[in-house]
């Protein structure tokens, strides 16, 4: 059967052959116990409801054993033959463009070269879920190829409730990922939940079909980590960058450290994902001995080289290292995904992988302490450093929160400015970098795919942001030139650094006014026949997406830092302004009940409606969030905000008045 026939065969009617574990891909981690006897009978119903009952004597013991040796029923059996990775548009069956672009974005998330763990159809951090299983994949893809322009399909976590009656504007699909109640959102619900095959964690981009592999995180990395430097008052050459994480996301670091200029050295403990990233050219070189990497960071350093190393093990031993040897570290961070901590978003030093991976899913109680122990070395390792004047930053990754759950010592006991409390030693990376210099102007990672799969339409695309940039810079206040500039930079150099994996994408830091006029001239040029569609989104990790108190939302300090207005606004305003598709996600980022965040799809086809819904959509998309960060008394947003309205007389947004502290 071809391709386009078994998309529209959607949960064949006869039972594929079982599949074979496939040791080469890397695998999802076991999934710790956490079903009863009981539960286990309701998690196997649940996953039988999607066949015909003919065939439930033959799946249901096969169901079983996944349920019990990987801790998720993820029907292996249904995973499709073809081969995964997105096509270009016109390879997709259907009646309606914009549902053959999301067909085209899903399959880019599960990609083998950009999911994570394929198989189990988890895209990057763990347990970022495109789908619970493969027979809500097949569901889905069928239901869009069969859809029209005037259907939209409902997605309740990876599930296709189906295709409801809708018209022309509205969203082709709606999708929610992790929705609980509250009080029901502690990381054992997950599990639980995502056991019975009713929720999932969709991630940031996962879940909403909008990754573009590391790229998406490749930029806004370079941007850190040289606006890092600038706050250190110092050149990234000869400067060292010690982070860990080589997964999903924060693989882009190495790539984003030679893009900057430093030298980078990024433990991983996964030797395949290390793999991975050493073999797309992510990271220049890889070392597995301690000594070895002691000595080699020594020379770089003396010899001021652009290097990225991937040390293949854990990132504690590196930090006590480098101590012991005295080697000064100028950045330091860490991306391990420890939103997940106690299944496999963080190894513990003292353990290999294998020995983590076993212990988790057999003994999580050890596991959780272990897990802790090592956050408490890890974290006295980091202050012996930031003693010798090392910059340490949280990189929205929950370490600074998990640690302090741990017992480590990263509580702050005094606050240097009243107005901007903070708990921990050390700041998020958006409370001193990319919130007061990014998000509250505006500025937040715009991101397209050419839906033709071409990569001279990417070249053009290219060309035509930079154009677009450049022309906007001549006229661009100083408080954000230096912005405008770093994006020329990034998308001049960006054929020449290979960012693309996957689909044909590309991303840069843009405000409402780049992001609407980059949007016009693509979708000019599409009208011209110059390029292919274009599907336009970004990351939730945005000016106005994303909740987040200890990470998005970090510099917000008026005290509402943990409400999710901002967030659910977003995506209720987009949804009606004209996107393509909408979603909104509990957990993404930080971590189940620490962030509700939402992100969107919008494809341009040449039309002038296209014309339209863009620029009704990314206005508000991004001033809606710096709106609410002016209401928080945010001064580079109060400024943001006021340009806006002078640029827009139809906004009128609600200005604070600001308090003469010497009242208070």
């Amino acid at each position: 059967m071809d391709f386009k026939n078994s998309i529209l065969e959607g949960i064949p009617s006869k039972l594929p052959a079982p599949k074979t574990y496939d040791t080469q891909i890397n695998h999802a981690p076991k999934r710790k116990e956490i079903l009863t006897d009981e539960e286990k009978k309701l998690a196997l119903r649940n996953a039988l409801r999607y066949f015909d009952p003919k065939h439930h004597t033959t799946l249901l013991p096969e169901f079983k054993e996944e349920l019990e040796k990987y801790g998720r029923i993820y029907m292996y059996r249904f995973r499709p033959d073809y081969k995964m990775y997105a096509r270009a548009i016109t390879e997709y069956p259907g009646k309606s463009e914009q549902a053959k672009a999301i067909m085209l974005m899903i399959q880019n998330n599960l990609d083998n070269a950009v999911a994570q763990h394929p198989h189990e159809l988890i895209t990057y951090g763990g347990n970022g879920a495109v789908f619970q299983n493969w027979a809500q994949y097949l569901l889905t893809m069928q239901y869009l190829a069969e859809m029209t322009d005037e259907q939209t399909l409902v997605m309740y976590s990876g599930h296709p409730m189906g295709l409801f009656p809708s018209h022309k504007e509205a969203p082709r699909v709606v999708v929610t990922n992790g929705m609980v109640i509250p009080n029901y959102s502690k990381p054992d619900d997950w599990e639980k939940m995502n056991a019975l095959g009713v929720s999932q964690y969709g991630q940031m981009t996962a879940g909403s079909y909008m990754y573009i592999g590391p790229q998406g995180i490749v930029h806004g990395t370079t941007i850190t980590v040289l606006n890092g430097f600038r706050k250190i008052n110092k050149s990234p050459k000869g400067g060292l960058f010690v982070t860990s994480g080589l997964g999903g996301m924060s693989g882009a670091q190495p790539k984003a450290g030679n893009i900057a200029g430093c030298i980078t050295v990024c433990a991983e403990v996964n030797p395949k994902a290390t793999q991975t990233r050493h073999s797309q050219g992510w990271v220049d070189e890889v070392i597995s001995d301690l000594d070895q990497l002691v000595e080699r960071v020594k020379e770089a350093k003396a010899k001021k080289v652009n290097v990225s190393i991937a040390y293949n093990g854990n990132v504690v031993d590196v930090w006590e290292a480098f101590d012991k040897e005295n080697i000064f570290i100028d950045l330091g961070s860490d991306q391990t995904s420890l939103h997940n901590p106690w299944a496999g978003g963080y190894y513990p030093a003292g353990l290999s992988y294998e020995e983590s991976n076993e212990l988790m899913a057999n003994n999580p109680t050890l596991f959780k302490e272990k897990v802790q122990g090592s956050l408490r070395r890890q974290a006295d390792a980091i202050n012996k450093h930031t003693a010798k004047g090392t910059y340490f930053f949280d990189y929205g990754n929950a370490f600074l929160l998990e640690a302090s759950r741990a017992g480590a010592d990263v509580v702050t006991t005094e606050n240097a400015d009243p107005l901007k409390p903070r708990e921990f030693k050390y700041p998020s990376y958006v409370q001193d970098i990319m919130g007061p210099m990014c998000f509250d102007y505006g500025f937040g990672p715009f991101r397209w795919v050419c839906a033709s799969g071409k990569p001279e339409d990417l070249v053009k695309t290219d060309a035509i942001a930079c154009e677009v940039l450049e022309g906007l810079m001549k006229n661009s206040p100083d408080e954000t030139k230096q912005q405008m500039q770093d994006n020329i930079t990034w998308i001049k150099g960006a054929q020449e650094n290979k960012l693309v994996v996957g689909s044909q994408a590309r991303i840069l830091y843009a405000d409402s006014d780049g992001r609407i006029k980059i949007a016009e001239a693509f979708n000019k040029a599409i009208a011209q026949n110059e390029i292919g569609p274009v599907i336009l989104g970004r990351d939730h990790h945005d000016v106005s997406g994303t909740d987040s108190p200890y990470r998005e939302t970090s510099n917000i300090y008026d005290g509402s830092r943990f409400t999710a207005d901002m967030a659910i606004q977003n995506v209720i305003g987009d949804s009606f302004r004209g996107a393509t598709w909408v979603s909104i996600h509990n957990g993404g980022g930080v971590g189940w009940g620490e962030v509700i965040n939402g992100g969107f799809g919008m494809v341009l086809d040449g039309s002038i409606e296209a014309e339209r819904r863009l620029k009704s959509m990314l206005f508000w998309d991004v001033n809606n969030g710096i709106a609410r960060r002016s209401w928080a008394r945010n001064d580079e947003a109060i400024y943001a905000i006021k340009r806006a309205m002078k640029h827009n007389p139809e906004l009128k947004v609600t200005l604070p008045n600001i308090v003469d502290e010497s009242l208070i």
